[in-house]
């Protein structure tokens, strides 16, 4: 595994990255440590739930680590997330007033790749270039203006002076950084995803950082896009909210 992923998971949901490598389902007590990521992060966390490295890690509030314990010691990762068990979850999650928020998968990478650039103009934006595209919903994907993850770089192809498509990343934790990305609609299927999601890419590489990427279960083309960006399945997630 990643060094850097196997730290991150550690410090996400409050283990030891020993705990991350071997192969057993685990239940802790919420923490914020230092180091986890912060993107859209609640002011508390009543239970998260990552699949990774053929396993089970759960973290969350003491009493439903209780039931969690209880009930998936013993239960495998590999059809965790069907939906007959997120039926059962989340009947227990509403008992408490919570729910099941979302669940995604999430890709990283560990190489940079050439990227063909010949037909479009290349702009990059740094962190202090961001600022411009606040309230631009073209762009909602690829920045989220989110103070605990800040938006530190971008990237737009361009034709004609038109802003064809624009990824940016933001700084989820100090090692791992997530890229976004909005396509404009009549440009989509063009490989301008691919284009820039793989620029980006090399570029949080060069800087230090592990790159990832996540979307919806349901999203082939968001994922074809990270497969031809040279990502690979990594983990995937869940996380619940307090139902209002």
């Amino acid at each position: 595994m990643n060094e850097i992923l196997m730290n991150q998971m550690a410090a996400d949901y409050c283990c030891t990255p020993k705990e991350v490598l071997d192969h057993r389902n685990h239940f802790t007590r919420h923490e914020f440590l230092e180091g986890r990521r912060r993107f859209e992060e609640s002011a508390e966390c009543f239970l998260k739930i990552a699949v990774i490295n053929g396993k089970i890690l759960f973290t969350g509030n003491p009493r439903m680590m209780a039931w969690c314990r209880s009930s998936y010691s013993e239960t495998g990762s590999e059809w965790f997330f069907e939906a007959d068990n997120m039926r059962k979850l989340n009947d227990r999650l509403h008992d408490d007033g919570y729910r099941i928020a979302m669940i995604h998968p999430f890709y990283i990478s560990e190489r940079i790749s050439d990227v063909d650039t010949a037909d479009y103009e290349i702009r990059w934006y740094e962190r202090e270039d961001i600022e411009q595209f606040r309230g631009d919903r073209r762009f909602d994907k690829a920045y989220s203006f989110d103070e605990g993850a800040p938006d530190v770089l971008g990237v737009s192809a361009v034709r004609d002076d038109q802003i064809l498509g624009m990824a940016g990343v933001s700084m989820d934790s100090p090692t791992m950084w997530q890229i976004g990305i909005n396509i404009e609609p009549n440009s989509r299927r063009s490989g301008i995803g691919t284009m820039l999601v793989s620029l980006l890419k090399n570029e949080v590489l060069r800087r230090g950082a592990l790159p990832y990427y996540g979307t919806a279960f349901s999203h082939i083309g968001s994922q074809r896009v990270a497969l031809g960006s040279g990502f690979l399945p990594a983990w995937a997630e869940l996380v619940t909210s307090k139902i209002n």
